[in-house]
């Protein structure tokens, strides 16, 4: 069996390492392969919008199933083009995307679908938005409405701080073309989660649960970032909150989407803020968390292989998943700058000291090999991962494996699990 991997991140890397141990045995593809996914697959030198390139490479090489990590990809139609021609690939279609493709568009949809969510308006004029704002009266968050690599989100609890966002994206163009039009949404107050479930547009499998840090700094301060650790499972989840959202979130999702011709398979994940007056969603993606895929990714017992296939088929209702009882920690590691620009190029020392720590992994995202060494290449760096029998000591010993790890500048978080590990 052959496997491609579209995407050479961290996510990618914890999909690969888990597929790779299916009793399938397939043999494994990735697109420009990371440090990390150079050692379990095969690389493919075409990059993940390369959609043209990519079919043609993986119907000559006879591919039984592509697996798409990032949200680029889906947003620009790859698995409509897989499809068309005749080869298996998970995730959803370029319509059902436009969930993670346009905040806007996810926010309508959720309105339609009757799913919890914070009031809203979207904008293009920018003294449009501050009207909305200033009549609003309340904290309030401003969202690139397009991609912007999870950084297009500014929390903003004055009306000052708000106009300046707006005048950011929207008069400055700090994110491009992303932040040419904008949401403008209340501020939710609570505990955040994330709710991943496989979809394969009529059924929901629900993943563990898990938590990411998007905050670059200690007590979730500071700007946004792709994700500073994750861990799962996520106390904040209980069982009723959890079938809550499995209700009145994820089915009603995936029925509108249904009617509205573009029904949802693939990996779909809602951002669940846990306030006062119950579940609330943040936003959408359309594919797996990074870095929640990688403590996800440690945890899951179950053949990944065999259950994309059954997704594919509609048959995710006579699936069920094992998970290892025991919780799961990442610790993200980042170069110097990050998440603004980050310095590259710095060779990394004690991944071999690292490995030797009991139950961890070392998950890479943004490294690469340089003759015999390993290299920064990105912001976010490794996802430094461990298993404990609680949070506590899967905490102790992913911490344990960072603190074999340098490079010139190297910085991560202290804390990751700290309101579970607080409750």
């Amino acid at each position: 069996m052959k496997v491609l991997l579209v995407g050479n991140g961290g996510r990618e890397h914890a999909l690969a390492w888990r597929i790779a141990q299916s009793p399938a045995a397939p043999t494994l593809y990735a697109t420009r392969p990371n440090a990390g996914l150079a050692k379990i697959a095969k690389a493919v030198d075409l990059g993940v919008e390369q959609i043209d390139e990519l079919v043609a490479w993986a119907g000559a090489e006879q591919i039984d199933l592509t697996v798409v990590g990032p949200e680029l990809p889906l947003t620009l139609g790859i698995v409509d083009r897989f499809q068309r021609a005749g080869l298996a690939v998970w995730g959803p279609s370029q319509a059902a995307a436009r969930l993670e493709g346009s905040k806007a568009f996810a926010k309508d949809v959720m309105t339609r679908a009757g799913v919890p969510t914070a009031a809203y308006g979207a904008f293009s004029d920018v003294e449009e938005a501050k009207g909305w704002v200033r009549s609003f009266g309340k904290p309030v968050v401003v969202k690139a409405d397009g991609l912007a690599a999870g950084k297009g989100v500014i929390l903003c609890y004055t009306p000052e701080e708000a106009e300046a966002a707006l005048d950011s994206m929207l008069t400055e163009g700090a994110f491009g073309d992303a932040g040419a039009r904008v949401v403008v949404e209340e501020l939710l107050i609570g505990e955040e989660a994330s709710y991943i479930a496989l979809c394969d547009g009529v059924h929901v499998l629900p993943l563990a649960s898990s938590q990411d840090h998007k905050r670059v700094g200690e007590g979730d301060t500071g700007p946004n970032t792709g994700g500073m650790g994750a861990y799962s499972p996520a106390p904040v989840v209980d069982a009723a909150l959890e079938r809550q959202i499995i209700d009145e979130v994820m089915y009603p999702i995936l029925r509108t989407m249904a009617e509205m011709g573009a029904p949802f398979v693939g990996f779909l994940y809602a951002g669940i803020m846990v306030t006062e007056s119950g579940p609330k969603v943040l936003e959408f993606n359309v594919r797996m968390g990074d870095p929640e895929t990688q403590p996800l990714m440690m945890r899951l017992k179950s053949d990944l292989v065999a259950v994309l296939q059954d997704g594919l088929a509609g048959r995710l209702d006579e699936v069920s998943l094992e998970w290892d009882p025991r919780s799961a920690l990442t610790v993200v590691m980042c170069s110097e700058g990050y998440p603004a620009s980050a310095r590259k190029g710095d060779v990394i020392e004690g991944l071999e000291e690292a490995a030797t720590v009991e139950g961890s992994h070392v998950f890479v995202a943004g490294a690469q090999l340089d003759n015999e060494s390993v290299v920064t290449s990105g912001g976010r760096v490794l996802g430094v991962t461990a298993l404990g029998e609680d949070l506590k000591g899967a905490a102790g010993r992913a911490y344990e494996a960072v603190s074999h790890i340098t490079w010139p500048g190297a910085h991560y978080r202290s804390d990751i699990g700290w309101r579970a590990l607080s409750r």
